[in-house]
């Protein structure tokens, strides 16, 4: 039955559908430029033995929309009248467990005789096996028992917690650009694999919403967010341009360099240090500050 008639549900929901909308394209547009700049430093690796990869975050506005890309563990929000408005999320091991268990299940070449998709609380050890032992797989949000059998001691696929967890014990973040060559140590296994080059894009309609010049689109690499929370950003925005006029430009400079100060602390001998005496950020912190309303929108 299926090969008379599903050709003609197709064709008749086909006829239903408009042209494709100007913001998918533009979206389809950002993906493929992700995917094209891969490529390019592929290419300038293996042609000039370059190494390394990093994360990308782009905003793009076009037409009454901003369009935030993501690919890495950088972050954006927007914080309008106080609220903030997520605008991505990181890309880790934790967040992406299951695309990277779903494709060491569908392609368990890519693990070699080391590794293994499923994930455990802890590293099986010898003297488990036959034992019951929590585990979830690619397709579990939660956890459940098994038994424990000679390829679950290999080491875990994804392992560790938040900041330390580690694809193949390589690497903590799961997309990005470049890292053609990465290998897990002591293997000629390749990570590349598992990291995705693709982006998730985030859009904003400027048109639904009367913004004043105290509304940002705040982007920072992940220095900032490992020791700034949302809400400590959003109180930061709001101390530095209250202490400016609507219609100073410097304001949004000054906004910028709060958040970066603020994130990397006090030099002090035990280090850099934050108010509250907790380490500051030892990572880049790099910050982009975006208006999303001019001084004559202020009310």
């Amino acid at each position: 039955m299926a090969s008379r008639l599903l050709h003609r549900h197709i064709r008749e929901q086909l006829r239903g559908l408009n042209e494709v909308t100007h913001e998918s394209l533009v979206v389809g547009a950002i993906e493929n430029a992700f995917r094209f700049m891969d490529e390019h430093m592929a290419r300038k690796q293996r042609n000039q033995y370059a190494v390394g990869g990093c994360c990308a975050l782009v905003t793009v506005y076009l037409l009454g929309k901003m369009y935030v890309a993501n690919a890495g563990d950088s972050r954006a929000i927007i914080v309008r009248n106080g609220d903030i408005i997520p605008m991505s999320r990181e890309f880790t091991p934790e967040t992406e467990r299951q695309r990277l268990q779903l494709l060491g299940f569908l392609k368990p070449e890519l693990l070699g005789n080391e590794f293994t998709h499923l994930e455990f609380p802890r590293r099986v050890q010898p003297k488990e096996l036959g034992r019951r032992m929590l585990y979830r797989d690619q397709s579990m949000t939660g956890w459940a028992y098994k038994k424990i059998e000679l390829q679950d001691l290999r080491f875990p696929l994804v392992c560790g917690e938040g900041k330390k967890a580690r694809v193949m014990a390589t690497i903590g973040v799961t997309r990005g650009l470049g890292d053609h060559n990465l290998k897990v140590s002591s293997s000629t296994l390749p990570v590349k694999p598992f990291l995705s080059c693709f982006p998730e894009v985030q859009v904003y309609d400027l048109t639904q919403y009367e913004h004043c010049p105290d509304d940002v689109l705040i982007l920072g690499t992940d220095g900032l967010w490992d020791v700034s929370s949302d809400k400590d950003v959003a109180a930061t925005v709001d101390k530095v341009l209250s202490s400016y006029e609507p219609n100073d430009p410097s304001r949004y400079t000054s906004l910028a360099q709060a958040l970066v100060l603020g994130a990397r602390g006090i030099s002090r001998e035990q280090g850099w240090r934050l108010p509250n005496n907790k380490m500051g950020s030892g990572d880049d912190i790099s910050v982009f500050v975006i208006p999303l309303g001019g001084a004559d929108s202020y009310t």
